[in-house]
């Protein structure tokens, strides 16, 4: 599936998105890989986080680091921001972002995982200068997803292909 629409970015830029379902994200660039984020499930529960930019409830996740693999990168986020490890991970779908004045493209990747507490959640202080790090987390009944966040058609696939993929 194939999904397309038009993003403006809080910098001002417009951004062309183009949502794909993926098994697999091998034929993607490395290089061109931004971010990596998973729709993480608790039990039968959804793990979403307050915080970041936008001071809103989201999924877990964030960037690629020059130095590490888009797993690596999960892993350390959803431990950063939830203090959960990943019990197993599968691609759910990746987003191409094109910067339309520009025409600089990267991906965003999309997992779903399946998660357990290391303890008690711990503000994530990976971003506490920046005032950017997630400050709370909560587990939800995944249909309820839409009192937190709507990130639209995009969103909505790769929640309804995340519940699908747990079962």
């Amino acid at each position: 599936m194939v999904i397309k629409t038009k993003l403006l970015g809080s910098n001002g830029v417009e951004y062309i998105v183009e949502y794909f379902d993926a098994n697999s994200f091998d034929s993607l660039p490395e290089d061109k890989l931004s971010q990596s984020y998973g729709v993480c499930f608790y039990e039968d529960k959804l793990v979403i986080g307050f915080g970041g930019m936008k001071k809103g409830w989201g999924l877990i996740g964030g960037s690629i680091e020059d130095w590490e693999t888009a797993e690596e990168a999960l892993r350390r986020e959803i431990k950063e921001e939830s203090n959960m490890e990943i019990l197993s991970f599968l691609p759910i779908g990746y987003q191409k972002v094109t910067d339309k004045k520009g025409g600089k493209v990267f991906y965003q990747l999309r997992y779903v995982c399946k998660v357990r507490p290391f303890g008690e959640f711990v503000i994530d202080g990976g971003d506490s200068e920046s005032g950017k790090g997630i400050t709370e987390i909560k587990l939800i009944n995944p249909k309820d997803y839409k009192k937190y966040f709507d990130w639209g058609e995009i969103g909505d696939r790769i929640i309804e292909r995340a519940i699908k993929m747990t079962k």
